[in-house]
């Protein structure tokens, strides 16, 4: 039961910040780009095919895959302060 919540919630935060990323590229307020990273890392979590998508990406644009390097340490930390700073692999949380 456990897991399952987990799929979901990581699914629907994944989707929020595609959302917000979408948003982002049209209003000067919001970091598009960054908050796409954010999505697509954490959908590459549970989808095989944007994990493969996300690895393409980072072997063809060097810059985007620092920006994806950059997004996984932000959402590392993020999801260390949604989960109390319990420590482990972080593969094992994002």
């Amino acid at each position: 039961m456990r897991r399952i919540v987990r799929h979901y919630l990581i699914l629907g935060f994944g989707w929020f910040f595609i959302l917000l990323g979408i948003l982002g590229l049209f209003l000067p307020v919001l970091q598009g780009i960054l908050f796409l990273c954010i999505g697509a890392i954490l959908l590459s979590r549970t989808s095989p095919r944007m994990r493969w998508m996300v690895m393409r990406l980072g072997r063809r644009y060097p810059k985007i895959r620092r920006a994806l390097e950059a997004s996984r340490g932000k959402a590392r930390a993020w999801w260390r302060r949604l989960s109390g700073g319990r420590k482990g692999s972080p593969k094992d949380h994002i």
